[in-house]
C-alpha cells in the first residue's frame, strides 16, 4: 500500500516537473509573442505614419496637377488667342500687300504713261552750216571748251482716230458756239449724220534747252586690251598720241582705267582732239599696234525745263460719225454744215476727216492755241 501511494507520489512529482517546464515555456513564447506584438504595434504606427504622409503627400500631388491643369489651359487659351490674332495680322498683311501691289502697278502704268508723254524723240534734219565771219579766240579759262546751247520744244498734237474730224476756225467764238451744242445733225442728201462736238484734249508738252560743252583739248580712248600693267598702258599711249605723223600732238596728261578699258587723253594745245574724233580710231603701239575707238568728251546739261498744256481755242472736235459716205464726200458736207452761220458756223481755216479704220496725228501751232503753264 505504502509503495502505491509512493509510486503516485513520484508520478504526481513528475507531472509537476513537466507542467512546470511547460509552463516556462509557455511563458517564454508570451514573452516573445509580447515582443513580436510590441514591434507589429510599432511598424504599424510606423506604417500609418507614412501612410498618412503618401496621402498627404498625394493630395498636394493632386492639387498640383489640378493647378498646372489650370495653367496649362489658360496657357493654351493664351496661345490660341495669340495664333488666332497672329492669323488675322497675317490676313490683314496680306490684304495690305495685295492693295499694295495693286497701288505700285497702278503707280507703275500710270509712271510708264507719264515717261511715254514727256519721252521726246525726233529726227534731227541734217543742216549746212555757212560761216560768214571768223571766231576770235578767247584766252579766258573757257577757250578750251567749244559750247553750245540747244532748245527743243514738243509741238502740241491729238491723235485723230477713225469716225472723228477736227474743224479749225477763223474766229475763236465760232467754235466757242458749236461747242454749246450737244448734238449737231449733218444733212448728207437723202440722210443725216450725228456728230457730237467735244473739247480737245492734249497731253502736257515740254520745252527744255540743252547746255552742250565739247572739251577741245580731251579726248577719249575706249576698248583699250589690257595687255600690260595701267602705268606701262598710260606711258604707250602718252607715246602714241605724241605722234604728229599720225595727227597727234604733244600730250598733257592721261587716264586709263583697266577695269573698263578706257582713257583720257589730254592735249597740252587746243585743236589736236577735234579732228581724231571726227575720223573716229586711232593707232596706238601696245604690244602690238591696236586701232582704238576715239570720241571727243563733252559735258551736258538740262536746263528751263518747262511742261505745259494746252487748248486750241479756235479747233473742235467732232465725234461719232457714222462712215455711210466717202471720205472726201462726208468731209464735204461737214464743212457745208458747219459754214452755214444758221448752223451757228462762220469762215474755216481748216477741216480734217478720218474715216472707220484709219488714224491721222495732228500739230497744232502757236498762233491756234491757249496755254496753260
Amino acid at each position: 500500500m505504502a509503495d502505491t501511494n509512493m509510486k503516485a507520489s513520484l508520478e504526481e512529482d513528475t507531472r509537476f516537473q513537466a507542467a512546470k517546464k511547460e509552463l516556462e515555456t509557455l511563458k517564454i513564447k508570451v514573452e516573445k509573442a509580447d515582443d513580436v506584438k510590441s514591434r507589429l504595434i510599432v511598424e504599424k504606427l510606423e506604417e500609418d505614419e507614412i501612410k498618412e504622409k503618401a496621402k498627404k503627400d498625394l493630395l498636394d500631388l493632386i492639387k498640383k496637377q489640378d493647378n498646372c491643369k489650370k495653367e496649362f489651359n489658360h496657357s493654351m487659351n493664351i496661345m490660341q488667342d495669340d495664333i488666332a490674332n497672329l492669323v488675322r495680322r497675317k490676313q490683314d498683311l496680306l490684304d495690305k500687300l495685295r492693295k499694295c501691289q495693286a497701288e505700285l502697278e497702278a503707280k507703275t502704268v500710270n509712271s510708264t504713261k507719264l515717261k511715254q508723254k514727256f519721252k521726246i524723240s525726233a529726227q534731227i534734219v541734217d543742216t549746212e552750216v555757212k560761216f560768214v565771219a571768223e571766231h576770235e579766240e578767247n584766252n579766258d579759262e573757257d577757250s578750251h571748251l567749244v559750247r553750245g546751247v540747244f532748245d527743243i520744244s514738243q509741238t502740241p498734237s491729238v491723235l485723230l482716230q477713225g469716225g472723228q474730224a477736227l474743224i479749225t476756225f477763223e474766229e475763236e467764238k465760232v467754235a466757242s458756239q458749236i461747242m454749246r451744242i450737244a448734238m449737231c445733225s449733218v444733212s448728207c442728201e437723202d440722210m443725216t449724220v450725228d456728230v457730237k462736238p467735244k473739247r480737245i484734249i492734249m497731253d502736257p508738252v515740254v520745252k527744255f534747252e540743252v547746255h552742250l560743252d565739247v572739251f577741245r583739248k580731251m579726248l577719249q580712248v575706249s576698248n583699250i586690251p589690257p595687255s600690260m600693267p595701267q602705268e606701262r598702258m598710260k606711258d604707250r599711249l602718252e607715246m602714241s598720241f605724241s605722234r604728229p605723223s599720225r595727227g597727234g600732238g604733244e600730250v598733257e596728261s592721261v587716264t586709263y582705267d583697266k577695269k573698263t578699258g578706257t582713257g583720257n587723253i589730254t592735249f597740252l594745245h587746243a585743236g589736236v582732239a577735234e579732228p581724231l574724233a571726227l575720223r573716229g580710231k586711232y593707232q596706238v603701239n601696245l604690244d602690238r599696234e591696236v586701232n582704238v575707238p576715239v570720241k571727243p568728251i563733252y559735258e551736258h546739261q538740262l536746263r528751263k525745263f518747262q511742261t505745259f498744256c494746252c487748248s486750241p481755242n479756235r479747233t473742235i472736235l467732232l465725234d461719232g460719225i457714222k462712215d455711210i459716205k466717202d471720205e472726201e464726200d462726208l468731209q464735204d458736207y461737214l464743212e457745208i454744215h458747219f459754214q452755214k452761220i444758221c448752223n451757228s458756223g462762220g469762215e474755216m481755216e481748216s477741216i480734217r476727216y478720218v474715216s472707220a479704220g484709219n488714224a491721222l496725228q495732228a500739230f497744232f501751232f502757236e498762233d491756234n492755241l491757249e496755254r496753260d503753264e
